[in-house]
């Protein structure tokens, strides 16, 4: 981790994680808290997390350098594992959240975002749904960020347009989970209040009354005159 001063001000703080496991592995690059770059093991290539309104920034050789990364802490790994003679791992649950990024209009397309924090160790396993049928297109799932508690932050995303009845599942697996854990979002429709109308009509009714007693009493009086 590398912090940039200024007159004993942190400006900014650039991150760089590379880990492993048995079974899986991170490499990945973030600045003030925010993904910019990570190297997919699966597909073999290196992906530019920057939102499209960013100014564009490339990474060569990143890559290539995760994959040599890899290999020496896969075999740190081996190592530590001998010399701690195979220490317990201890285990944190993650929580999880799911929310749409947008102000929800049924018909307009939006995004649903699945955050799952408080997780050790790394990475989560997230799975969308709806209607309880899975989807797959369009999702996304960032790499692992680290919290100042050590366990990790982790985030999924699902394209959708929200229709009334949808119902939308996200489902969290992680070893510390005795089973899956799921939330579900629903879109909320908004029904017309019959408030306004009362109150207006009740109103315009007291008003006609008022007026009325009004024109008796006038024309009362002037009689007895």
């Amino acid at each position: 981790c590398w912090q940039v001063y200024a007159e004993h001000k942190v400006l900014h703080i650039d991150l760089v994680i590379s880990g492993c496991s048995d079974s899986d592995g991170v490499d990945m690059y973030g600045l003030d808290g925010e993904e910019m770059w990570y190297a997919d093991f699966n597909k073999g290539e290196g992906v530019v997390a920057l939102p499209p309104f960013a100014d564009p920034f490339t990474f060569p050789g990143a890559y290539e350098q995760a994959v040599g990364n890899q290999g020496v802490c896969k075999a740190n790994l081996a190592v530590n594992i001998k010399a701690y003679k195979n220490p317990e791992e201890k285990i944190a649950p993650p929580h999880s959240s799911i929310y749409p990024r947008d102000d929800v209009d049924l018909g307009v397309e939006n995004t649903l975002i699945c955050h799952v924090s408080g997780f050790f160790p790394a990475p989560v396993r997230v799975r969308w749904t709806r209607n309880n049928q899975n989807l797959t297109e369009g999702v996304r799932l960032s790499t692992p960020y680290p919290n100042a508690d050590v366990t990790f932050n982790q985030f999924s995303s699902l394209p959708f347009t929200p229709e009334e009845g949808d119902i939308y599942g996200c489902t969290v697996e992680h070893k510390g989970l005795a089973e899956p854990l799921t939330r579900i979002w629903e879109p909320e429709v908004i029904q017309p209040s019959v408030g306004p109308a009362v109150f207006c009509g009740v109103g315009l009714t007291l008003g006609l009354l008022g007026v009325a007693a009004g024109t008796f009493f006038l024309i009362k009086g002037n009689q007895c005159n």
